[in-house]
């Protein structure tokens, strides 16, 4: 990457902290370095305010917010100095989100304070050696008497796929600053800009040829959804973001006709499709993210339901659940729908449902819109029918009611389109959206179910 700094900010301070604006491929960016082993990057009272200074920098000048880390938390001997430096850091970096994106890099351990940065930052990525975690290895084993090591407590690997706090795992340093071009070359610099225009030589209104030929006969039968967004994005490009957490429901950058998409999908190959706790919260997530700097959301449903359990109920199904309804609900970008095949229920709903705020709601002649399957519907009304008559209720059921063309005369769905068209179809909604201007009820913040 040809990275050529341009202006160095409180460079004769002390500490582990380096701030400087810097090109990045075609972008500018204030970058941040926490990165010097002597100190283990510990953060000095002096380190907080260099953050504060790259934070207020960004804002000031609109810039994108860069930071490689790795640190081993607030400077000990420093005392409450080194927290309060940290604190005063934490809260000029939130004041940057949602404003100018926020990315970042975990290059070396992260630990302590300084790994809340990964949960503050819009994206993020880890190298295979650095690890992050809020308590260490010694803490862990001090309360629950088991050992662990800091790569099973919190490495690269478990960040990436079992909490989802890395959005992506770079290879090493290079392919790490790869990605970040690639992002920033997404990305709007600030909230105020739209993104990036795609050079591209692909037609906006080609077709996808046989797309529905993806869909096996069963209808219970798995297919990768991403063979349909790979068709229907510029050149087959999609940018996944957490592609291996929560892999029921796909986040992902591309482009329709040279403009910046974020696409969200249902993947029925994995538990059918289905929401469960993490999928509403990686879905809610991005689409906050593209809600924040103007970038149209795409969604594609084929989804049986939220996914059932105890163990999920417990857990705050609801409340998780209700996330992914305050982000649509809330989202004044252009929205576009396309229900694929299954949209049931509570799940109808919270994917971006017309009733929720959707601006263009389509649908496959294969998309079933309804309460529920054919299977359980019946299974409610008739319960003490036979089993022979109960079949023979599911195919009247199905035919009378899980068709979109039943959706479509009630107003919840636009358009039933040929699959062929899907690409045309979304690059002309999203042209007509692009001078959508909506406003939000004046409130200091909405009491979302965090």
């Amino acid at each position: 990457m040809n990275q050529t700094p341009h202006l160095n900010l409180r460079a004769k301070a002390p500490g582990s902290v380096k701030v400087c604006v810097e090109d990045i491929g075609r972008h500018k960016a204030v970058v941040f370095r926490i990165e010097d082993p002597a100190s283990m990057g510990a953060l000095l009272p002096e380190d907080g305010e260099k953050l504060v200074s790259a934070a207020q920098t960004a804002l000031d000048k609109g810039l994108p917010l860069v930071g490689y880390i790795a640190s081993s938390g607030a400077h000990v001997p420093s005392g409450i100095g080194a927290a309060y430096g940290w604190g005063t850091a934490a809260k000029a970096l939130v004041d940057c989100s949602g404003v100018v994106p926020l990315i970042f890099c975990g290059v070396g351990p992260v630990v302590s304070g300084p790994a809340l940065l990964f949960g503050i930052a819009d994206l993020t990525i880890m190298l295979p050696q650095s690890y992050a975690f809020v308590s260490g290895p010694s803490m862990v084993e001090l309360f629950t008497g088991v050992p662990i090591d800091a790569d099973t407590l919190g490495g690269s690997d478990v960040h990436r796929s079992e909490s989802g706090a890395a959005g992506f795992l770079a290879a090493d340093l290079a392919h790490a600053e790869k990605l970040i071009t690639e992002l920033l070359d997404l990305l709007p610099s600030n909230n105020q800009e739209l993104p990036p225009q795609i050079h591209t030589s692909d037609e906006a209104d080609r077709l996808i040829g046989d797309a529905a030929s993806v869909l096996p006969s069963s209808a219970s039968g798995g297919y990768d959804m991403k063979t349909i967004l790979k068709a229907v994005a510029d050149d087959g490009y999609l940018l996944e973001v957490r592609q291996w957490w929560a892999a029921n429901i796909i986040t992902a950058f591309g482009s329709i006709g040279g403009r910046v998409v974020g696409f969200v999908a249902n993947q029925p190959q994995v538990l059918a499709g289905t929401l469960n706790i993490a999928a509403s919260q990686k879905a809610a997530r991005f689409v906050r993210l593209c809600d924040s700097f103007n970038i149209p959301i795409v969604t594609f449903v084929d989804t049986p339901g939220f996914q059932p359990g105890k163990d999920l109920e417990w857990r705050g199904m609801i409340r998780h659940g209700a996330q992914l309804v305050f982000a649509y609900a809330e989202a004044t970008v252009p929205r576009v729908n396309v229900t694929v095949r299954k949209s049931y229920g509570g799940a109808y709903i919270v994917m971006d449902s017309k009733r929720m705020g959707n601006d263009v709601a389509l649908a496959w002649p294969t998309a079933e819109i309804a309460v529920m399957g054919a299977k359980g519907a019946v299974g409610i009304l008739h319960r003490s029918e036979p089993e022979d008559k109960r079949l023979a209720l599911e195919e009247s059921y199905a035919e009378k009611y899980l068709t979109p063309y039943i959706a479509a005369e009630r107003g919840s769905i636009d358009r039933v389109i040929d699959p062929a068209d899907t690409r045309k179809e979304i690059a002309r909604a999203i042209e007509a959206l692009m001078t959508k201007r909506e406003t939000l009820p004046l409130r200091s913040h909405d009491n979302s179910p965090l």
